[in-house]
């Protein structure tokens, strides 16, 4: 498109505001709602909640939504790493933390010092954590984790016995404090699945010989999912995680009242009409049949923009769905726009709640063949700005749009 003097002094503008390239707003507000709604269900039950924070809030800011969720009802944070773990304490956060994917020698002497509950899945383990518990001398806080089915993380059933009698005496030494026996579930998207009515019995089984050795943990037991569809196995806590961010663990049995609070949007960079019969994009996978408006999206796979959804991508453009054409590339996708007006710094939605009829990270999910949570924790790129608000994604999505044309 031509030139003009109201053109430039609108990128002027844009510039001079830092607007982002491409940006996540992640809703706190939605947040909250969603750690209520959960806390709420499993309070009703007797249990406690623990938000789930790892890999960064799954790709929505861990401190600011463990912030938000201890805020909401939540009393535990849970983290992969001993790293994720202290960068809640760094920033002042206090609740209890369990951290519970090590490396045989991790250093579990900074854990114990930042009053970071350890997870146990082995004697070597737990004499690891002994040892950095004398060093400190401190007691360590450690969670017994039992592999009930998932046949991943945890003490098999035959080892069980010699890890709770050591843990035993452990803790009559003083050096560590059992908070807890634990597991996961394999199948807890699929409700009534039979695994987890036997995941749920050897977990039982598990904590009866912890009780026998004289211990007193709690169990903990449930995801997002069973959170959600199995009041019967919240025992004393529940650890909630892709539900925090308003994703449905179950997507088939609907949203229960979930909002999601990730947006991920950019905006135009360059507009151009172009004549039918041009390819676009790299190998030239897809050919203008007629002479069209094409938009240019500084989004491309490097700031989580999967390349295996070229040809199949659309994002909200002008308040329309629009198809995203030719190869996902690095940095950039090509939008048609028909004969449709579009100005230069539009803003593009490549996914969000759903409210305004832009896709939604279950749809990503749905056209790649995975599941939503590698969707939202693959768009925290280094050039992808991450942006928190306090109220609903559409009032903020349409504030800063009212924005920029004032």
């Amino acid at each position: 498109m031509p030139c003009d003097n109201e053109t430039d002094a609108t990128m002027e503008r844009m510039s001079t505001e830092h607007s982002p390239r491409t940006e996540v707003l992640v809703d706190l507000g939605a947040i909250r709602h969603n750690v209520e709604l959960l806390a709420g269900a499993a309070a009703r039950n007797g249990a406690q909640t623990m938000a789930v924070v790892k890999a960064d809030g799954y790709g929505h800011g861990a401190i600011e939504v463990a912030r938000a969720a201890l805020a909401s009802g939540a009393s535990w944070l849970g983290v992969c790493t001993i790293e994720e773990a202290l960068e809640l304490r760094a920033a002042g956060i206090r609740a209890p933390v369990l951290s519970w994917l090590h490396a045989p020698d991790e250093d579990f002497a900074r854990a114990i010092a930042g009053d970071v509950d350890l997870s146990v899945a082995s004697c070597r383990g737990l004499d690891a954590v002994v040892r950095a518990a004398e060093d400190t001398g401190r007691t360590a806080r450690v969670h017994l984790k039992a592999d009930t089915g998932l046949s991943r993380g945890g003490s098999q059933p035959a080892d069980w016995d010699d890890l709770v009698e050591r843990a035993a005496k452990a803790s009559a030494g003083g050096a560590v404090e059992v908070v807890s026996v634990w597991s996961h579930l394999a199948h807890a998207d699929a409700p009534q699945h039979p695994t987890t009515d036997r995941q749920a019995r050897r977990l039982d089984e598990a904590h009866a010989r912890a009780t026998a050795a004289g211990l007193r943990p709690i169990r903990h037991l449930a995801n997002s999912a069973a959170t959600l569809t199995r009041p019967d196995l919240h025992y004393d806590l529940v650890r909630p995680g892709i539900a925090v961010y308003g994703l449905s663990p179950v997507p088939e049995s609907g949203m229960f009242g979930l909002r999601p609070a990730m947006t991920f949007r950019s905006r135009v960079v360059l507009v151009k009409r172009v004549p039918a019969g041009e390819g676009v994009s790299y190998g030239h996978t897809w050919t203008t049949s007629r002479e069209t408006t094409l938009a240019l999206v500084p989004a491309g796979y490097a700031d989580g923009v999967p390349r295996s959804l070229s040809g199949r991508l659309e994002v909200l453009l002008n308040g329309e769905r629009r198809a995203v054409v030719g190869r996902v590339c690095m940095d950039q996708v090509v939008v048609d726009c028909g004969d449709a007006h579009v100005d230069d710094g539009a803003e593009v939605v490549l996914f969000g709640p759903g409210d305004r009829g832009e896709p939604t990270a279950q749809d990503w999910a749905d056209a790649l063949g995975t599941i939503h949570y590698e969707v939202v924790t693959g768009v925290t790129r280094p050039r992808v700005v991450r942006t928190m608000v306090e109220t609903g994604v559409q009032a903020v999505v349409e504030a800063a749009i009212g924005e920029r044309q004032r």
